[in-house]
């Protein structure tokens, strides 16, 4: 969310920056925006000065009485009731104005970084670095459920007749592999100075509307029936969530955390559930990254987020790739993202296993989340980061350490979480 001030003092960049996230339809909400906030501090100003008034004509009450001036004292009552009634009315109409200002500030998306590229959709991404190199093998490589039934290691049907497509069960040695990995992950981050967590697996409304726009709110969450909780579609949303309503010592920033939890999404949209496969589902587990930061200083967090998901996936002798958010796809409240995407040698392409976004002071503004420095209290900047999310990381790993006769080489890394074994064999 943008500071209004801001808005009020720089229409025609807001307005641009809607224009450069061909989002035309949300023009108007910077006029409405600008014309509420006037409303809302005309209100305040003149109740402001009716409090003051009303405090000040009050207390001539008790000296006319004191006079016997009885006449003057009832006509300074009736003074001060007519103010009463103002400024309760001034009072409604403050609190009116300021749910509809935050209504449509809730909506203007954030001021993008110049660096991101004006695209219209994810077609316009652009690639910004390799590590690795993609290999093709002279051997056909499955497609990833072939992979792994092979191992008798998952059971779609079952999950089908229990939960519906986009469940799945996993088994067998698929299953530790699954979560060798996400423990690898969680050791590879606090190695790296993150501190660990396992958060809240469900949220409040409040913090969700903190921490995503609508759009992605409809389209992602899945909400328990009367009550006011919401399954997480990440762990970023509980970890931001954590610090709603507090103001930080200057002192404790940087918060570096790294958090494991389940994922609920509905994946509504164009690219829907597969029927076959773990690429798109409707739960998964995941590893994140999570930095509370001074904005100065989450530039260089953004560089280190998106570095820690490439050396893990090197570390697995997966080769991958960066790719930037263009303006069309970047969700509204983020300043700049970078997909991580992995090879598929199946699909002789990349395809995303991650994503890295700053999202500036906007989450903070929304959860009130504020920090105490020398001169005075600011927003600080959050950003977050996938580690890895299995199993669409297994489609990576399997392809990627596929032998000619079946077999599943384990790079070293893994092997102590998988019982010493070097190789999956069927």
């Amino acid at each position: 969310m943008l500071d209004i001030k801001f808005v009020r003092e720089n229409p025609d960049a807001v307005k641009e920056n809607i224009r450069k996230k061909f989002q035309d339809e949300k023009l108007p909400l910077v006029d409405e925006a600008i014309e509420f906030d006037r409303r809302f501090r005309e209100c305040k100003t003149r109740a402001d000065e009716l409090r003051a008034n009303r405090n000040r004509v009050s207390k001539q009450i008790g000296a006319l009485m004191a006079k016997g001036q009885r006449e003057e004292a009832e006509a300074v009552k009736k003074q001060v009731t007519e103010m009463a009634d103002e400024l309760k009315r001034l009072e409604e109409q403050e609190a009116e104005f300021a749910a509809a200002l935050r209504e449509r500030m809730l909506v203007i998306p954030n001021i993008i970084d110049p660096s991101v590229p004006v695209g219209r959709d994810d077609s316009e991404n652009v690639e910004r670095e390799r590590f690795g190199e993609p290999a093709v093998p002279d051997f056909e490589v499955p497609y990833h459920v072939d992979i792994m039934e092979g191992f008798n290691g998952i059971d779609l049907d079952s999950a089908r007749k229990t939960s519906g497509n986009g469940f799945y069960y996993l088994k067998g040695d698929i299953a530790r592999l699954h979560s060798a990995i996400l423990s690898y992950a969680r050791d590879f981050m606090i190695d790296r100075g993150f501190t660990y967590y396992v958060p809240p697996f469900m949220i409040h409304g409040n913090v969700v509307t903190g921490v995503m726009s609508f759009a992605e709110m409809e389209n992602m969450m899945y909400k328990i029936e009367g009550e006011d909780l919401y399954l997480i579609g990440t762990s970023e949303h509980s970890m931001i969530g954590k610090f709603i309503d507090t103001i930080l010592p200057e002192g404790d920033l940087p918060q570096a955390l790294t958090s494991y939890s389940p994922c609920f999404r509905k994946e509504v949209g164009a690219h829907g559930i597969e029927e076959r496969g773990v690429y798109r589902i409707h739960q998964f587990e995941k590893q994140e990254m999570v930095v509370v930061c001074k904005p100065e200083e989450s530039d260089r967090w953004y560089d280190v987020l998106w570095h820690n998901t490439v050396d893990f996936f090197r570390s697995l002798d997966i080769p991958v790739r960066t790719l930037e958010c263009c303006s069309g796809d970047l969700a509204d409240l983020k300043v700049k993202s970078l997909d991580v995407e992995a090879w598929s040698p199946r699909q002789k392409k990349y395809f995303e296993v991650g994503s890295c976004s700053n999202l500036g002071d906007a989450q903070a503004r929304r959860l009130s989340i504020r920090v105490k420095g020398e001169n005075g209290t600011y927003f600080p900047h959050t950003l977050n980061n996938t580690v890895v999310a299995p199993p669409r990381m297994l489609i990576a790993f399997l392809e990627n350490n596929l032998c000619a006769d079946g077999s599943v080489r384990i790079p070293k890394p893994l092997q102590m979480y998988m019982g010493g074994r070097e190789k999956l064999t069927k």
